[in-house]
């Protein structure tokens, strides 16, 4: 959650009782005030039950690997904020159903990429984290298409020429966009870099074999 507090206000957050959360205030170099929020208890959508909160990072700590490792991978600290908000809520245990870990929610082959041996220390999961983000950027070269394979892959953006047709990472690039760019109002509908998926059709070849295809029946 960022907001951009203009002369004194006071912020009420009502996050229920399942979603309680600690607010973490930073100042920009700009003079504008960077909030986010870290779950105080465990999430409930991106981790499994299993999972433990592993002990308190300090958020000056937090901030000094976030610095470092963005500033390695020539990244904007803010950016690589956004995408652990939108990725973690910045549980360094987290886990998701696919497998993804830790605060960056690297997965398991990207792990093996940059050797780190165990992908819930914040300092080596956001240091594999940014280097694959900037792999990416390098890769597509505009922001919105290396956010979309870091959340679906290189190959589905390849394939389909632009962030994918899929909700999931939509939504995904969207928030991380909303965040870093403090615009609330930011979509991708109407983008150039969406891509419409194709309708696809089930049928029968010749020997009775259920294929699925783009060419509609008789194409």
């Amino acid at each position: 959650m960022i907001a951009r507090l203009v002369g004194p206000c006071l912020a009420v957050v009502s996050l229920g009782s399942a979603a309680i959360a600690e607010v973490r205030v930073v100042e920009r170099p700009d003079g504008s005030t960077y909030v986010y929020n870290i779950p105080s208890r465990r999430p409930t959508a991106r981790t499994t039950k299993s999972t433990e909160w592993a002990a308190d990072v300090a958020p000056e700590a937090l901030n000094a690997i976030v610095t470092r490792h963005a500033k390695s991978a020539e990244l904007e600290p803010d950016l690589v904020r956004a995408v652990i908000q939108v990725e973690s809520s910045f549980n360094p245990r987290a886990r998701s159903h696919k497998g993804a870990m830790g605060l960056m929610q690297v997965m398991p082959v990207t792990a093996t990429m940059y050797s780190v041996s165990d992908p819930y220390d914040p300092d080596q999961n956001v240091g594999a984290g940014t280097r694959y983000l900037r792999k990416m950027l390098n890769s597509f070269g505009t922001l919105e298409l290396a956010l979309a394979a870091y959340n679906a892959g290189p190959t589905a953006v390849t394939r389909f020429g632009g962030v994918p047709p899929y909700p999931e990472t939509r939504d995904y690039v969207e928030k991380v966009m909303r965040l870093y760019r403090g615009d609330d109002k930011y979509s991708l509908v109407g983008s150039a870099y969406a891509r419409r998926g194709r309708k696809t059709y089930l049928r029968r070849d010749a020997r009775g074999r259920l294929l699925m295809t783009t060419s509609p029946p008789g194409g």
